[in-house]
């Protein structure tokens, strides 16, 4: 009989043994997998909010708009143009050559390329442009027509533009960029009381 109940005893010991193992082990792989879930949803969550207001921040900070443009002319007394800007990267822009003295213009429409460069031309007629006074223009047209990236950047109605170039649209979509520079063509061109650039025709 006592061989009997102590080896009872035994069999209750391992069993208690076995249960508290088997019962810890649970627990302790459950918490460990409730951290990992929830210090993974926290890190995820600040990094996205994180790179999200950075992406706002920036959209939303004024584009001081600066634009450079130089004027090339040919053999055959029609204009290059070419220039560097600020603008953001695929920005619809037209770029103009107008006669002072006719009004008569040139134009040609193009896109910001990825240094912030741009390049059109040649402009003017077949028979080439005469001596006298001209004006190159080159505008960022409205938020309505551009790409979304730029749309982003500029505001919808270019309301995040700044600087010296900024003005109203003609037709009222908002704020557009309007660069302007005088230059003449020819040897010998009219006086002027400007500052101004003379393009001479290069010789053949």
């Amino acid at each position: 009989m006592a061989v009997i109940k102590m080896q009872w005893l035994v069999i209750g010991v391992v069993l208690t043994l076995l249960a508290g193992c088997g019962g810890s082990g649970d627990e302790e792989q459950a918490t460990l997998g409730r951290d990992y879930t929830t210090t993974r949803s926290a890190d995820e969550g600040s990094d996205t909010s994180s790179g999200s207001e950075g992406q706002a921040s920036a959209a939303t900070q004024p584009l001081e708009v600066t634009v450079e443009a130089s004027m090339e002319l040919r053999s055959d007394r029609r204009i290059i143009v070419a220039g560097q800007t600020n603008l953001p990267v695929s920005s619809n822009i037209s770029v103009m050559v107008e006669r002072e003295l006719s009004s008569v213009r040139w134009r040609e429409r193009t896109q910001v390329g990825e240094d912030g460069r741009f390049q059109v031309g040649p402009l003017g007629p077949g028979s080439g442009l005469p001596d006298g006074g001209y004006r190159i223009r080159v505008e960022l047209m409205e938020s309505s027509i551009q790409p979304e990236n730029v749309r982003q950047r500029i505001g919808l109605q270019g309301e995040n533009l700044a600087g010296d170039l900024v003005e109203q649209s003609r037709h009222g979509l908002g704020q557009v960029i309007n660069y302007s520079r005088r230059f003449m063509i020819g040897a010998e061109p009219r006086r002027t009381q400007d500052q101004v650039e003379v393009l001479a025709v290069p010789d053949n």
